[in-house]
């Protein structure tokens, strides 16, 4: 009969009831295969027993106690009192046999009952054989001997497992090497082509860009991975970051919203994962700070993505607004890659749930926000519990002077890599702004809504507060009749997923955020972007005018601006201006913009001028006085 290759039990259950957990199970040697496709495989799961599918002795489980250290049972003998003599419930052919979670328990992918197990091949929680193999079948995963094997009446003790990881271990091997391709070309070729795709670097022995990722000599498990995820080709910043980062150089990167950072960081952060070795459960090699749970969570997604197939590679989010025990419960799984916010990951780390000692690459992402004050303090507190020798990835769309200054700080003599022209949105989004006063907003909101050249569902609305959010979706449902819905921090994090998740299948034609969405998600559905009110500074707009743009699509961002927002004219206008959009009159003519324009025009000449020599003093001298009079 068919068994499990391999099912881990999640976690022991909080109530007494419920068996302890239990980890993966192994086979015996001269176990036989069979090779049969998802359908095969279900309709030989329904041939199973409802209640028990194997003996203790064939599953040869190993039971571990809520405190997390692991005992192998022995075999109970037959004078063993009851006590002595408790035998594990084996693993759960059929996801009607699994209960439902209690608040806070890991659930399923497949049906949502309690995530008992952890699927080998994908690191996701499944309550059941038969959800196993629903869940390969719908990733499309190899079945065969990597999913269940044929358990023999006798046999030695190697199991098909221990020879799966044997095989992932030798294929894992990888030492960095340029491919020879990138190492024919010219030094003029390799400007050309950094000279084309504005490839701006900074920094001593910059290696050279790739053309493809066949160029890094990945893992075959690792190659094939990226394929599956649809990565055919670098963008530019995959090119230079990439390569940069897998010589294990510090990086400083600043590109476009949109043009693929975060692969560009996970790439190098898998292949040092799968170097390094873990001294013990709690202690991950690299970890990725983020400021918000919704990033961490994609980011999260598309680690899994990456690692698919590839022995001990094991990923934790550590983020706040989700129950803690199951987080903590994930760490004494051997975790390779910890996702984390950093006041989540500051808690864990006073419980010494965690330890950082074998940490050997971080990554800050959204660089900007992370070490402005507020995310600053605990950043550094976090690096305090790191080893001195680490690698340090940074990315951001935008990153100011100040927060550059902090990041070299941080940073061990870093590359910096910057994509395009620093600090500006995305060349594929289409800046619209538009003269709009407080009262007549939401009316104007309508028009676009109504207009059938710029309304491309789902269309995303920024506004700069969470009641704002709320009464303005109100307005859009009641009025245009659309499907919309709001999303700020006073929604639970459940909720929060629910609603990115629709957001991405096209659930809803519109939603009014916060800022909370303009930080780093991949909203690729997304074509049109309205900021409702002005963003207080343009990093902000720049972030959230990208949500728009995403991986090379194009898209539209409108924003409405009045003389609540002069502080900000002129930075609009040099940032839209170039761009060939047309700006509205009464920006253009703002008495606001033209004293800001005298001003940055003064600072300049100052900057010019403070050099003082005997030939320039005198003039020095007449300006100033002119300019105090």
């Amino acid at each position: 009969m068919f068994m499990p290759r391999s099912l881990k039990l999640k976690r022991a259950s909080e109530s007494p009831q419920h068996d302890p957990k239990r980890s993966k199970a192994t086979s015996e040697d001269g176990v036989s295969t069979s090779q049969s496709d998802p359908t095969t495989l279900i309709s030989d799961l329904q041939c199973l027993p409802d209640e028990t599918v194997n003996k203790q002795e064939d599953l040869n489980l190993e039971t571990s106690s809520q405190t997390g250290e692991s005992e192998t049972e022995k075999e109970p003998k037959p004078n063993e009192t009851e006590e002595s003599d408790e035998e594990e419930e084996p693993v759960k052919s059929f996801k009607k046999n699994q209960r439902w979670p209690e608040p806070g328990e890991p659930v399923c992918v497949m049906c949502g009952r309690y995530g008992e197990y952890i699927c080998d091949k994908t690191d996701n929680d499944v309550c059941s054989l038969e959800c196993k193999a629903s869940h390969l079948a719908k990733t499309c995963m190899d079945f065969g001997e990597n999913v269940f094997y044929k358990y023999p009446k006798g046999g030695s003790d190697i199991s098909h497992t221990s020879e799966a990881h044997s095989t992932g271990a030798q294929d894992q091997g990888y030492s960095n090497k340029e491919d020879s391709f990138i190492s024919e070309l010219t030094e003029k070729q390799v400007e050309r082509v950094k000279t084309e795709l504005a490839i701006v670097t900074r920094g001593c022995d910059v290696c050279r860009p790739i053309i493809e990722f066949e160029h890094c000599n990945f893992p075959t498990v690792l190659r094939d991975n990226l394929k599956k995820a649809g990565y055919e080709a670098p963008t530019p910043i995959q090119m230079q970051m990439i390569p940069v980062g897998l010589n294990g150089r510090d990086v400083i990167a600043t590109a476009d919203t949109g043009s693929g950072k975060t692969i560009a960081f996970l790439l190098p952060v898998v292949v040092r994962a799968l170097e390094s070795q873990t001294t013990s459960p709690s202690s991950p090699t690299c970890v990725i700070l983020t400021p918000t749970r919704e990033l961490a969570i994609q980011i999260e997604k598309q680690t899994k993505e990456l690692i698919m197939s590839l022995p001990n590679m094991r990923t934790a989010l550590l983020v706040g607004g989700m129950p803690l025990p199951p987080q903590l419960h994930r760490l004494k799984q051997k975790i390779k890659i910890v996702i984390a916010t950093p006041g989540r990951l500051l808690e864990i780390l006073k419980q010494k749930a965690v330890r950082l000692e074998d940490t050997r690459a971080l990554v800050v992402d959204e660089a900007d926000t992370m070490l402005k004050m507020g995310f600053q303090q605990q950043v550094l507190e976090i690096l305090e519990h790191i080893p001195e020798e680490h690698q340090t990835l940074l990315t951001s769309a935008t990153i100011p002077k100040g927060t550059e200054e902090l990041a070299a700080r941080l940073t061990r003599d870093p590359v910096s890599i910057t994509i395009g022209q620093k600090n500006q949105p995305c060349s594929n989004i289409r800046q619209i702004v538009l003269w709009v006063e407080e009262p007549s907003k939401k009316k104007k909101l309508f028009e676009i809504l109504n207009d059938s050249k710029l309304y491309q569902p789902p269309v995303v609305v920024f506004v700069d507060c969470k009641l704002g959010a709320d009464l303005l979706c109100e307005a859009v449902q009641k009025v245009m009749g659309l499907n919309t819905i709001a999303i700020h921090s006073d929604k639970t994090q459940w909720e929060r997923n629910k609603i990115v998740k629709g957001l991405l299948d096209g659930q809803f034609e519109v939603v009014v955020s916060t800022g909370i969405l303009g930080r780093g998600l991949d909203l690729v559905n997304v074509k049109l972007v309205v900021n409702f009110d002005m963003p207080a500074n343009m990093d902000e707009y720049v972030h959230q005018i990208g949500r728009a743009g995403r991986l090379g699509h194009r898209g539209t961002a409108i924003t409405f601006m009045n003389n609540n927002n002069k502080r900000l004219f002129l930075d609009i206008v040099d940032r839209v201006k170039p761009t060939g959009s047309q700006l509205p009159p009464q920006l253009l003519n703002s008495p606001h913009l033209h004293e800001q324009m005298r001003r940055a025009k003064q600072k300049r000449n100052l900057r010019d001028d403070v050099l003082v020599t005997k030939s320039n003093l005198i003039d020095i001298i007449r300006r100033h006085d002119r300019n105090s009079h």
